[in-house]
């Protein structure tokens, strides 16, 4: 089995050169007009990264692959019991760390005690690889108990674990970008991934497109649980959540206290009016339009 050490020390790399290039190649082919200035918003972004991943660091990987370890060496876990060969383990591991991140990622919307914390992420009122990490330490905090319990239940190798956050950080940097790929080479895409254009409907100012596309890797789980929604063109997609769209909330001090403060009516305007989409653009909410 291949050494999951060997993996940590490249994985950084890999992550900062890829965010790069999709930082370049959405500046060269945006797929949305950004509506604020991006040095501010980068540095804010990239602060609440920044804490976000120091607790990612300290808490989180180190609780699941010591629990991947701990349960390798007990044989806890479905897969153990199964005796399965270690690719069965690898394949099944992987889409079952997939799948059940769509319904933690689903519960995050649900829950009203979770979406404080989330929210964090979706007020952004713009979407570009600077949002794919801007997730409130505290969400952090919090989902390593889930990540302990994603490993347990399988009983999953250290090496898979590690296998699935690279791709898992991969595919969110891709498809919070802001890069504008061709529509047919995109459709094909998503029929497997999820996309720039999926995604960019997740993070819209309607309630009702925000809570849909909630996939990371693969696409089929919103497909196989009725949460598909591809038919909002994007240059009818407003970017953020109407209630925290003042300039001031996406300061870095108001984004970490957001979630201790009393709750604004989220999907309400400044203005009081509903964030409602009166039209829908086509009737197969499967088909991704441009």
């Amino acid at each position: 089995m291949p050494q999951p050490l060997t993996y940590q020390s490249w994985t950084p790399v890999l992550l900062v050169v890829f965010f790069l290039l999709l930082g370049a190649l959405e500046n060269l082919w945006p797929l949305r007009r950004l509506k604020r200035s991006w040095p501010r918003r980068w540095t804010v972004n990239l602060a609440v990264t920044a804490l976000s991943f120091g607790v990612g660091a300290a808490l989180v990987r180190p609780l699941a692959l010591a629990t991947a370890a701990w349960a390798q060496s007990h044989s806890l876990g479905l897969f153990p019991w199964l005796a399965l060969p270690f690719w069965a383990q690898f394949l099944l591991g992987f889409l079952w760390m997939d799948a059940t991140f769509y319904f933690w990622h689903r519960a995050n919307h649900v829950f009203p005690l979770l979406w404080r914390f989330h929210n964090v992420h979706h007020v952004d009122p713009d979407m570009d690889v600077s949002t794919s990490f801007r997730f409130h330490y505290g969400e952090t905090f919090y989902s390593s108990l889930f990540r302990v319990l994603q490993v347990l239940l399988v009983g999953l190798s250290p090496f898979t674990y590690l296998a699935y956050e690279v791709v898992f950080n991969l595919a969110t940097m891709f498809h919070h970008s802001n890069l504008a790929l061709p529509i047919d080479l995109e459709r094909r895409l998503n029929k497997v991934l999820v996309t720039p254009r999926m995604h960019g409907i997740h993070h819209s100012a309607v309630g009702q497109e925000t809570n849909s596309n909630y996939s990371v890797i693969f696409s089929w789980w919103d497909r196989l649980n009725l949460s598909l929604r591809l038919n909002v063109p994007q240059k009818e997609v407003v970017i953020g959540v109407p209630g925290y769209l003042l300039p001031g909330d996406n300061h870095l001090w108001p984004l970490l206290l957001q979630p201790f403060e009393h709750q604004r009516p989220y999907w309400r305007w400044p203005t009081g009016r509903a964030s409602v989409r009166k039209i829908v653009a086509a009737a197969d909410p499967h088909h991704l339009l441009p």
